[in-house]
């Protein structure tokens, strides 16, 4: 059984990995072709947007991999059908249910590499390509790794601690200067909402300072953040549940809750994350009953045809299923579980028929 499950395992991943590769080059290439139209804006250049697609290359991966292992699986086992060697397997003693486990051992490999990606390399990187696409369209804007967001806005330099998803802001701090760079003042918030195309700074302090360096406090209810700054700039620093990793998401949906801030999209990427090992899977072992279905033919074209339709349709599926979750009200375990179990459901009976 080593044997066999060392041969199935290397031409599935022989053609997965040719799969994976097609699909990453023309995602990426689409990815490149979305920037062109930032191009020009601020310091945004041509090496930056291909920085910024290549960078977000191991997050088209981790996204893309469910459909590229049904596509290499279908691929290399219609091979082994088309040169009869899964009939000789059969002939010798080999059963469906160890064919299938032979599959389902190159698929767990798959599904290990597949976490490891989503958990350690995506979404750092991701984050670092959001994070430079912005600093460099947003020129006057700055944030360092995680710290808070520094922005200027004419002789006014404002810092931000947190941007949560409704935009309201945290912990705010504003440094007013003179044309000759001299401190005038300063405004600490503990939060900011935008309201009647202004930002209000809720339990203010205001600090100011006169010509003879004698500093005037003042607390307020609420005062007015003067700015060009509008919520729209400000939303490409919203966190994104796709930068985020396993254990982050489960911190930042307490967070959320902790602020009464809706989090069903980043309890969605959370449940999305948890019924991943089984999509693969379920892509994986699917591929047995397509080709065993047309054995004796080996017709690679259709079977091929086949798996780019249950892929997309998967695909389509579970995006229909992420909107619902999110203009719907259904329950995010539930909109993440729906699409894959149906997928199951399909391999199931396709594997009775054979």
């Amino acid at each position: 059984m080593k044997t066999l499950d060392r041969y199935i395992g290397r031409v599935i991943l022989q053609y997965t990995l040719i799969t994976t590769g097609i699909l990453l080059c023309l995602y990426t290439f689409i990815n490149f072709l979305d920037q062109i139209e930032t191009i020009g804006q601020g310091n945004f250049g041509l090496a930056e947007a291909m920085l910024y697609v290549v960078l977000l290359a191991p997050s088209t991966l981790y996204e893309l991999f469910p459909m590229s292992t049904l596509l290499g699986s279908i691929i290399g086992l219609s091979i082994l059908a088309r040169n009869s060697e899964l009939t000789a397997m059969r002939t010798s003693g080999s059963s469906m249910l160890e064919i299938t486990g032979s599959v389902l051992k190159v698929g767990a490999l798959f599904v290990i590499f597949c976490l490891a990606i989503g958990e350690f390399v995506a979404p750092p990187s991701r984050n670092y390509a959001e994070h430079e696409r912005v600093h460099a369209v947003n020129i006057d804007i700055e944030q360092p790794g995680d710290q808070e967001l520094w922005m200027r806005d004419r002789n006014t330099y404002t810092a931000i601690r947190e941007i949560l998803p409704d935009l309201t802001l945290l912990d705010v701090k504003s440094l007013v200067f003179d044309s000759a760079g001299s401190l005038q003042g300063m405004v600490e918030a503990r939060q900011g909402r935008y309201n009647d195309n202004s930002w209000i700074l809720q339990e203010s302090r205001i600090t100011t300072l006169d010509e003879n360096g004698d500093l005037d406090v003042t607390q307020v209810p609420q005062s007015t953040w003067k700015t060009t700054v509008t919520p729209e700039i400000l939303s490409a620093f919203l966190v994104q549940p796709d930068q985020l990793s396993f254990g982050h998401l489960r911190r930042y949906i307490t967070h959320l809750k902790a602020n009464q801030q809706n989090y069903a999209r980043f309890e969605l990427a959370l449940w999305n994350k948890i019924m991943l090992p089984l999509a693969i899977a379920a892509m994986v072992a699917l591929a047995v009953p397509f080709v065993f279905t047309n054995l004796r033919s080996g017709n690679l074209g259709r079977n091929l045809v086949i798996g780019i339709m249950v892929g997309i349709a998967f695909y389509v599926v579970n995006r229909g299923f992420s909107y619902a979750v999110l203009a719907g009200g259904i329950p995010p375990a539930l909109g993440a579980s729906i699409p894959v179990l149906v997928l199951l459901l399909l391999m199931v009976l396709m594997m009775r028929r054979i």
